[in-house]
């Protein structure tokens, strides 16, 4: 296990804080949560995993004062699976939402002018009512329960109220900030504040209000940001910034998108609004940490950071680049799935540790509730495991030995193509199900997936082949069906034109964002305030 380095930058629009001793601190009473989860993040978009470009020094506090988690993944590669499974400790197929709420299915994904071989199963659109969550496990052990920002899990009835939360700020069925991230917003449980009001500085400015106000008992805090998804908005100050640093960063450098397979992807950070995104919800978190320091609950509240799934590199808004890793959201390689991954828990883990070993999102659940010692609910079904041990720098077997699955029987609007993945140690077979083609990647020597080895590991594919096919069997898993109506020839057409024409007018949108004289759009707040 390494050291990892402190962020540098204070955090902005709060009071100084204050760090924690580096020694061990007894074994906490009823110890708090606050569990924070961006969207879209990618796995190199924070300072501490190596942008040069971004800045989050308040999440980077996060990973330096407790441990960071080298390969920690996401059970999925879009985003309501992956938050169903960080809510009920169950990988995708087994809580039956596997594409991103709202996404077509069936014959109506002819309707989205793609022409594609397979028609994509339906999924369930909601969690199910069955489904103990993490946050009722915490109820019912007598902690307040508090959730802010994207829920995206259900429409009326399917609420963050109906499952374990007794205050909601902003969680409702869409996966996209309605309205922007300028106040006004259009959002019925979070109204909006004064004009130009920031949504992720709300967010963070509610949840620090709830510790505020709870502080004298257990919480289990659950602020859940809709940045950095699209649409991409930011202020014009800073735009500005980010748009210097870029400028002075790329050095001549060209092609900012490459395609790859069917769809562009973005290969620099130079995304000057992004940057201000991240800068945003970076500020917001240094909100919430600087109000448990006040309060005197640093050395007894566990503080968790990660990300619903990869960066979006292509699709969306194409705005961050995943490098070294392939791809990004949407998609089946590890720049979908790989995210920062952060636990503080005073008393358990070391400032500055690291662990390479993978963990995943599933994991949550049954770590929070070993660390609160609560029992997991005696019906609940959980596919995860608890990462105590590790937290601890101690050896866990079963952990280390493990299998990581992923089954994603959909077409991603950033790529994606319908596929099952499985990790097993360093190797990851990718299993297509257009043409039932396995391709395999030793992840140790090609974190980038570039080098296909199926078919001089042919053992070693058939093997984890195998186990993939079980494990799909096992959690019920739904696969597409072969569409009758598949046209060819305007699949063809559709990939030439997203490889010539599309690509050459995506270079000079993205080529504009650097361009001093750049202006967004008018529904932006202060959109049209010149910048000194």
């Amino acid at each position: 296990m390494q050291q990892s380095a402190a962020g540098s930058r204070p955090p902005a629009d709060t009071k100084s804080f204050v760090h924690s001793e580096a020694s061990r601190f007894p074994p906490m009473p009823s110890p708090n949560f606050l569990f924070i989860l961006a969207d879209d993040l990618g796995w190199r978009d924070l300072g501490v995993e190596g942008s040069a470009l971004y800045e989050s020094p308040n999440i980077d506090r996060i990973a330096n004062e407790g441990m960071r988690f080298t390969q920690g993944y996401a059970a999925c590669q879009v985003c309501s699976p992956s938050r169903a499974s960080i809510l009920t400790g169950k990988v995708p197929p087994r809580h039956g939402i596997t594409d991103w709420i709202g996404a077509a299915s069936g014959k109506a994904w002819r309707e989205r002018e793609r022409f594609n071989k397979l028609l994509p199963p339906d999924y369930e659109h909601g969690l199910r009512r069955d489904e103990i969550t993490i946050a009722e496990a915490f109820q019912r052990a007598g902690y307040r329960t508090f959730f802010a920002g994207k829920w995206h899990l259900g429409d009326t009835g399917q609420d963050p109220e109906d499952f374990g939360f007794e205050i909601n700020k902003g969680g409702w069925r869409v996966g996209s900030p309605a309205g922007g991230y300028f106040a006004p917003w259009e959002n019925p449980k979070l109204d909006p504040g004064p004009p130009g009001e920031s949504l992720p500085i709300r967010l963070g400015t509610e949840t620090a209000r709830f510790i505020h106000d709870h502080h004298a008992e257990p919480f289990f805090a659950y602020l859940s940001f809709y940045s950095v998804h699209g649409p991409i908005q930011t202020s014009l100050d800073r735009w500005s910034k980010y748009r210097e640093k870029a400028v002075a960063q790329r050095n001549g450098a060209k092609d900012r998108f490459v395609m790859d397979r069917n769809l562009p992807v973005r290969q620099v950070q130079d995304c000057p609004i992004y940057g201000g995104m991240i800068e945003a919800m970076d500020d917001a978190v240094g909100i919430v940490l600087e109000t448990i320091d006040r309060l005197g609950l640093t050395d007894n509240t566990v503080v968790c950071f990660t990300s619903d799934n990869g960066g979006v590199s292509s699709g969306d808004a194409y705005a961050t680049s995943n490098l070294p890793l392939r791809g990004g959201k949407g998609r089946q390689w590890e720049g979908g799935i790989r995210e920062p991954f952060y636990v503080k828990a005073p008393g358990v883990t070391r400032p500055g540790s690291t662990c390479d070993i993978p963990v995943s999102g599933i994991d949550y659940y049954s770590t929070f509730l070993e660390l609160a010692d609560i029992e997991v609910p005696e019906k609940q079904v959980v596919d995860g495991m608890s990462l105590v041990r590790l937290l601890r720098e101690e050896s866990d077997p079963d952990i280390e030995s493990r299998d990581l699955f992923w089954h994603y029987p959909h077409y991603g609007n950033q790529g994606g193509e319908p596929a099952a993945m499985m990790r097993r140690q360093n190797w990851k077979v990718i299993h297509y199900y257009e043409d039932g083609r396995d391709e395999l990647y030793d992840l140790a020597s090609d974190p980038g997936e570039q080098i296909d080895l199926a078919s001089q590991h042919s053992d070693v594919a058939a093997a984890m082949r195998e186990r993939l096919d079980a494990w799909l069997v096992e959690t019920g898993a739904k696969l597409p069906i072969p569409d009758p109506e598949y046209d060819a020839d305007k699949e063809s057409e559709r990939l030439h034109h997203l490889g010539h024409e599309f690509m050459e007018e995506l270079e000079d949108q993205h080529a504009g964002y650097l361009d001093p004289d750049w202006q967004p759009n008018e529904d932006w707040w202060g959109s049209l305030v010149v910048v000194d």
